[in-house]
């Protein structure tokens, strides 16, 4: 199979997968359904597409490489397969059925941009399964202690779950680190049923993890532009440590923070 590969463009982070069993893995862990759309991102190849089509109704497959998305109706004939070329963050998701689910196999460099765009999405996926790098993989599905705006954003979305490793070297060409399925389910209900504002909830999160090497206390203060007194006030009253870091909180600490947040007066 590796013999009849396309050449990788380096710029765009290709690397191939054809590995059948980490393939089988991927559509496990998407439990895809007869009646289910499939929206795979970054096909290539149709190393991964080839299972796709049967298992779904439908898969829509979004290639930015034109070249490759040229390629891919040939090398996959299926009757229940579509090619886009498009990049997938221009890609309009409200014109996807409801209740689709995402297979991706992406460029390292795009995963955060991605997670953020299903998360926004009026339209998100039922449940997204996304091959990233390993060490990315760990900060989205990450605990409290090792927290990120990252994976302060996914969680707050969706409820995270780490699946198989995949060896850098079962990928042509092998990528210079690990990969590890990620997998994302759709939140059926609000994950704080009195957060008013998540506008509001996000701008104290990325206050708070604007440096991350400070303390709390500091961060607030310079991202919020408020006083160390009143930040400090803001942690005391919510029950935190002034000197905690953002990677130590949990997501229903950040709700209880934002909660305070709301009561400070508008010229603090």
């Amino acid at each position: 199979m590796a013999d009849s590969l396309p050449t990788t463009n380096k710029s765009l982070g290709q690397h191939w997968l054809t590995d059948t069993i980490v393939l089988e893995d991927i559509c496990a862990a998407a439990e895809i359904e007869p009646a289910d759309t499939v929206l795979e991102i970054g096909p290539g190849p149709g190393t991964l597409t080839a299972f796709l089509v049967e298992q779904a109704k439908q898969v829509i497959a979004v290639e930015f490489d034109r070249d490759l998305a040229k390629a891919l109706p040939h090398k996959v004939k299926a009757p229940n397969l579509e090619v886009v070329t498009r990049d997938i963050l221009s890609f309009d998701l409200t014109s996807l059925p409801t209740d689709y689910v995402v297979v991706a196999n992406i460029p390292y460099y795009i995963t955060s941009k991605l997670i953020r765009t299903l998360s926004e999405s009026t339209n998100q996926p039922k449940r997204a399964v996304i091959l990233v790098q390993k060490e990315v993989a760990e900060r989205v599905a990450a605990a409290p202690g090792d927290m990120s705006l990252l994976s302060v954003s996914a969680q707050y979305y969706w409820d995270v779950s780490l699946d198989a490793v995949v060896p850098a070297q079962l990928f042509t060409p092998p990528p210079k680190v690990d990969s590890q399925v990620l997998v994302m389910e759709r939140r059926e209900a609000p994950l704080f049923d009195d957060l008013s504002d998540p506008a509001l909830f996000f701008q104290l999160v990325k206050a708070g993890f604007s440096a991350r090497r400070k303390t709390l206390q500091n961060s607030l203060s310079g991202g919020l532009r408020i006083s160390r007194e009143v930040a400090g006030k803001l942690l005391t009253d919510a029950g935190l440590s002034p000197t905690a870091r953002p990677q130590e909180l949990s997501l229903n600490d950040w709700h209880i923070l934002y909660n305070q947040y709301q009561t400070i007066p508008a010229d603090s």
